[in-house]
């Protein structure tokens, strides 16, 4: 998603197999009220998008985190954000004469190097932006979900295939993970449909908010809408949960990013059925007192 991390916020989330799982921290799927989504993992705690901030969120007992991928120019599929890496990176120190520093024109060799963790906190020095590989080792190990975003599709042809290959070799596509522990979501509806049609078991989830004469079109591939929290309103959640999903099931409805108390409120007092946010303790502590 596109709303900008602060790393000053404080207090203010193809192989079949048998998946065992330790009971659900909170905010997991099967919980009462809305599930909370850490977004870039607790990304208001640790950088994001790195496996420090997924190890953070699970410390804290959410189990759902929110990613974004993007490839390599030798084609490996990374875990960041933007669709450049001098954000988040020391990018311009290491490789000064490489602007505009596009993920797509470095190695996956060269962004290992890069430090993805001092712009946030001195004790993060040396984090790195990790592959989706590493990042789904640290999943299946923290026995966490994952809301997977494929970013900027149209930079990488044929990134959904990859990435579903990807999560099947390491046994993200078994009947259990299918059920209960992934979504895939885009802000291209070209690409949610493709993940679709490669995989009709996925749960997938449009990033955007159509219009509510559109709805039923979405339906036809995209399980959920998740919707930036200031368009939401109890009319529209209501017009989302009258459709029924690719899997026949009632469309569900997602807030991003929900960072305030306030605002968990509200957007629960519409019903919405998730949240994603960067401070996943002050949504759960406001949605459960609400």
């Amino acid at each position: 998603m596109h709303a900008r991390v602060a790393a000053t916020t404080t207090a203010t989330v193809f192989a079949l197999g048998v998946v065992i799982l330790p009971a659900s921290p909170a905010g997991a799927a099967g919980d009462d009220g809305p599930v909370v989504v850490a977004h870039r993992g607790a990304s208001a705690y640790a950088p994001e998008n790195t496996l420090a901030a997924i190890d953070r969120a699970a410390a804290m007992g959410f189990s759902w985190v929110e990613n974004d991928v993007q490839r390599t120019s030798d084609g490996q599929l990374v875990v960041i954000h933007d669709a450049t890496l001098d954000r988040t990176t020391d990018v311009k120190r290491l490789f000064p004469h490489r602007a505009p520093w596009r993920v797509k024109d470095f190695t996956a060799r060269e962004i290992a190097r890069l430090d993805a963790g001092s712009w946030f906190g001195r004790r993060y020095a040396g984090t790195r932006v990790p592959t989706l590989r590493q990042y789904m080792e640290r999943l299946s190990h923290n026995h966490q979900k994952l809301l997977l975003e494929i970013k900027n599709p149209e930079l990488y042809p044929g990134i959904e295939r990859q990435t579903l290959g990807l999560l099947s070799n390491e046994g993200w596509l078994d009947s259990a993970h299918l059920r209960d522990r992934l979504i895939v979501q885009s802000f291209s509806a070209a690409s949610v449909r493709t993940v679709h049609a490669l995989r009709p078991g996925i749960r997938t989830a449009y990033l955007g908010t159509p219009r509510v004469t559109e709805l039923q079109t979405y339906a036809r591939f995209a399980d959920q809408i998740n919707s930036t929290y200031t368009q939401l309103s109890a009319g529209y959640v209501s017009a989302v949960h009258a459709q029924k999903g690719p899997h026949a099931r009632t469309m569900k409805v997602f807030a991003w990013t929900v960072n305030s108390a306030d605002a968990a409120r509200r957007e629960a007092g519409y019903g919405v059925d998730g949240f994603i946010t960067n401070v996943p303790d002050v949504v759960r502590k406001a949605i459960d007192a609400y």
